[in-house]
């Protein structure tokens, strides 16, 4: 199976060698992360087992939020995650997409155009939803930045997931919306693109704008998506997904990369082939800032009003929100939606250090004893790996069975050499 780590080390040396000092650091640092995930170079464990005599290597990942490795799981947790924003009312979806004309200044410029983008369609919407005609109170909107069309080409926009329904200024009335309508899009779009551009107005990219750009119409769209349970559901991919997963890679053949995609308009699916170099390209376009939330809480979803929406949910459904039950096997049910309060159950909650998503924490029985490898510590080139066999730390570890027998092992050494490769 063809792998986009696979193509980042083929080709990757020569496409950063043409672009050098044109590369971003954050694009470096992706390409890097994805090269060497899962592999020595970035440390790992060694199991042996007792009965075959077979050694077991488990490599760390890169934690990279690009890298298709690594984010692929990550989407139900943070689903399991939104218990406590969740509302027993239906649920409309609004998207905010930056028209073309605007797209070469963003991608330029993506920390300062991105950001601009959340919070002018933010305040747009609060601002008419505030309106007696329409809502007459504030949102709660759950925010996520979406960068990439089906052939990876570059199309930003900003999906929210909003309660139909607003909170009065007393901050305890909860004022519901009428036939699934929220707010009108075209008088949002317009109140969109003029905040936007007051915005822009104030940095120094203005004038790398088309005049043209702020007489046309803004795309704005709105649909209803049901409760809260299956809306979150449908929202969930866009958060952890990465530009193209590895099963949407057919062939590297002839320097050209082709792979599958489903068509917008029919839903079939089709392939398509790009030379490596567009391909690469194409793919860091979607790399976000260091350090840039791509999922933002507005309104009463917002953190500094996560009080007002408990009391919100109780007065909604009181004693209905609750974990969901387990049968007989332990296996928790599938979330359910109580018709007579409409109120759906939601997953309990735990941690992951890294992403800080809910994640379950394993008990002291499960933790297993094993050798570390040390990980390498600087990104640029790939380093010379040395390790330490008398470093043995208690750690938390997915489970491990043996290849040949399948017997869990739980107990490692290290038998690497003190420089090279595993065998």
């Amino acid at each position: 199976m063809v792998e986009l780590a696979e193509i980042f080390r083929q080709y990757g040396p020569a496409y950063r060698a043409k672009f050098g000092d044109r590369l971003l650091p954050s694009h470096r640092q992706t390409m890097w992360a994805i090269e060497y995930c899962r592999t020595e170079a970035l440390g790992g464990h060694v199991y042996h087992c007792p009965e075959c005599d077979q050694h077991v290597y488990q490599y760390h990942s890169c934690r990279n939020r690009h890298c298709p490795k690594c984010q692929n799981e990550q989407a139900q947790h943070w689903l399991e995650q939104q218990r406590d924003l969740l509302l027993p009312v239906p649920y409309c979806m609004l998207t905010f997409t930056l028209p073309a004309p605007l797209r070469p200044v963003a991608r330029s410029h993506q920390a300062i155009l991105y950001d601009l983008i959340f919070r002018t369609s933010a305040a747009a919407t609060q601002r008419l939803a505030a309106d007696p005609r329409f809502v007459a109170g504030q949102l709660g909107m759950v925010g996520v930045l979406h960068t990439w069309g089906r052939t990876l080409t570059y199309h930003p926009h900003v999906h929210y997931l909003i309660p139909a329904g607003g909170l009065a200024d007393d901050g305890q009335t909860w004022r519901p919306v009428r036939d699934d309508f929220l707010v009108p899009v075209k008088a949002l779009s317009g109140i969109f693109r003029a905040r936007f551009r007051d915005a822009l107005r104030q940095t120094e990219l203005f004038d790398l704008v088309p005049a043209t750009v702020w007489e046309q119409d803004w795309v704005v769209h709105c649909q209803a998506v049901g409760n809260g349970e299956t809306a979150f559901k449908y929202l969930a991919p866009y958060i952890f997904r990465v530009a193209l997963s590895n099963r949407r890679l057919l062939k590297v053949e002839n320097d050209q990369v082709t792979f599958r995609y489903r068509a917008s308009d029919t839903g079939q699916s089709r392939t398509c082939t790009l030379a490596v170099e567009e391909f690469i390209h194409r793919f860091l376009q979607h790399v976000l800032p260091k350090g840039f939330v791509k999922v933002r809480y507005y309104g009463f979803l917002s953190v500094s009003q996560r009080a007002q929406l408990t009391t919100l949910r109780q007065q909604l459904a009181p004693g209905v929100i609750a974990p969901l039950p387990t049968s007989a096997t332990g296996a928790t049910d599938q979330p359910t939606l109580r018709a007579e309060s409409f109120a759906t159950t939601v997953i309990p909650l735990a941690t992951d250090a890294h992403s800080g998503l809910s994640l379950p924490q394993p008990s002291p029985s499960d933790r297993d004893v094993i050798s570390v490898i040390p990980s390498a510590a600087e990104p640029s080139d790939p380093p010379t790996v040395t390790h330490n066999p008398s470093t043995t730390v208690s750690t938390p570890q997915r489970e491990v069975r043996c290849p040949a027998c399948g017997r869990r092992l739980l107990h490692g050494s290290i038998l690497f050499p003190i420089q090279g490769h595993p065998p």
